[in-house]
């Protein structure tokens, strides 16, 4: 079994809300932000191939943001098509695409815009998407209205793609398992897959950045702090006992934590 950071690309987001309940004092000065005190978030998807299968977890922002969202966001250019084939993988290859939850920064990629078309990026793909998560992003409440576009970003998937809508954890293949956790949104799950014993975990947004691996540290997009918390310690369990690593979806510098380097930062 093969794991590879593929990067999708970067945008800017506020970094106050990005980063929640940790106090400005303590981040202000340890990270780059723009004139208007964004932050540049990178887009760390990770590509699992094991056997015949190849398996995308999130998909990016896209290239297809309308210019107001462009000049919110700042994004680049969608570069994870390209970057699967540096991998030796065209976007028909890839067999399955677990998303861990459907906000634009990781559902954006899921409808690309090639010659004036609107097509699925991962035409031959099956999405393994929390039943929660697919409901509550069709028809929002007043809370996660903001949260989703489902028009723009999911009817064309809706209409010619290859859902698989679960329910609570999942294995995807063997050794490649879907936990859902919520916390960051309602039907937020997370990935692990095992290697030789080893836990990797893809915990998306519930442990963005390295500044959020303190188990009280939460962004402002979280939709429940408790939730959040509670996946946070069932993941460094997993990490800490088994000596396993952890993937962070949005860190610009850091990628992937092994077990001691967790600990240092939970210390």
């Amino acid at each position: 079994m093969n794991l590879d950071l593929v990067s999708a690309g970067y945008y800017w987001t506020d970094a106050g809300a990005f980063f929640g309940v940790l106090p400005w004092y303590i981040w202000h000065d340890k990270v780059e932000t723009d004139e208007r005190q964004r932050l540049k978030m990178a887009l760390n998807l990770l590509l699992i191939r094991t056997g015949a299968r190849n398996i995308l977890v999130d998909t990016g922002v896209g290239n297809r943001l309308n210019k107001r969202r462009k000049e919110i966001y700042n994004p680049s250019e969608f570069v994870l098509p390209q970057n699967l084939k540096k991998l030796g993988s065209q976007p028909q290859d890839i067999t399955d695409v677990i998303m861990t939850h459907l906000h634009f920064d990781h559902a954006g990629g899921v409808v690309s815009t090639i010659d004036d078309k609107d097509v699925l990026t991962f035409p031959n793909a099956v999405y393994h998407i929390q039943k929660e998560e697919w409901e509550i992003a069709k028809n929002p409440d007043k809370l996660n209205k903001a949260a989703y576009q489902f028009e723009h970003q999911l009817a064309l998937l809706e209409q010619k793609g290859n859902l698989h809508l679960t329910e609570g954890d999942i294995e995807i293949a063997p050794d490649v398992s879907a936990i859902k956790t919520g916390g960051h949104s309602c039907g937020m799950q997370i990935v692990e897959v095992l290697i030789e014993g080893k836990p990797y975990i893809y915990a998306g947004d519930i442990i963005p950045t390295r500044f959020h691996l303190p188990i009280a540290i939460t962004s402002s997009y979280d939709v429940c702090r408790e939730d959040t918390v509670k996946a946070k310690q069932m993941i460094y369990q997993k990490i800490l006992e088994q000596d396993g690593y952890l993937f962070l979806d949005h860190d610009p510098s850091a990628w992937q934590l092994s077990a001691a380097e967790v600990a240092a930062h939970l210390n």
